[in-house]
């Protein structure tokens, strides 16, 4: 009797997925998502379109796939932070300079998911479903910080964690985007430390070292 269980892809099957995902971040690299088309990424990919059609739905679907890939990294650079892994200042730098060379990176697709989330609903929903997990975890860490958590209170965490996400957002798809004074990246890591650490520990933050100043 045959089994109901699916068996797993073949290699064969895999590395179809994996050109299709890989073609499509070459293609961001020098196109805006809004201009490419599928038959870009099936060309690029050196696959059928029911090749295609058989992993993905639709182009969006390919986005959806590459940007989860690309926040799961995020996720790993904001651990030192959210996990107490560093004294928070250190672990706030490490995370907002390891933030810059994800997007640096992944240029190509996280300003498609930014600039494509607000004229597509499942794009809107996956967007503000990553951007949700991240102030998450950032409230949950300035909650359990003995400093930032009784200067702001439980209300205000949850408000503060959402806007200094948000802004981390803007901030990096403007550097990505190459616009000043954030295309330097020195600018952009020593501006996102300071609006966090400032608005997180006020004159309670611990002295920087010079260097990191």
């Amino acid at each position: 009797m045959r089994s109901a269980r699916r068996s797993a892809p073949s290699p064969a099957a895999a590395d179809l997925r994996e050109r299709i995902l890989s073609a499509t971040r070459e293609l961001l690299r020098e196109s805006r998502f809004d201009s490419l088309s599928v038959a870009d990424i099936l060309d690029a990919a050196g696959v059928s379109r029911a090749s295609f059609y058989f992993y993905f739905p639709s182009k969006q679907a390919v986005l959806g796939d590459l940007v989860r890939e690309a926040v799961a990294q995020g996720q790993q650079a904001a651990r030192p932070w959210t996990e107490q892994e560093l004294d928070p200042i250190t672990a706030l730098r490490a995370g907002v300079t390891d933030g810059a060379r994800l997007w640096r990176e992944n240029a190509g697709v996280l300003m498609a998911i930014v600039e494509s989330w607000g004229s597509d609903e499942g794009l809107r929903e996956l967007w503000l479903e990553q951007m949700y997990l991240f102030t998450e975890a950032a409230t949950a860490r300035i909650e359990s910080d003995p400093h930032a958590g009784p200067r702001l209170g439980s209300t205000r965490a949850r408000a503060v964690a959402a806007s200094l996400t948000w802004m981390g957002e803007r901030l990096y798809y403007l550097a990505a985007a190459s616009v000043p004074p954030f295309d330097d990246e020195e600018v952009l890591i020593d501006t996102l430390t300071t609006a966090w650490t400032s608005i997180l520990y006020g004159d309670s933050m611990p002295e920087l070292p010079p260097r990191e100043r």
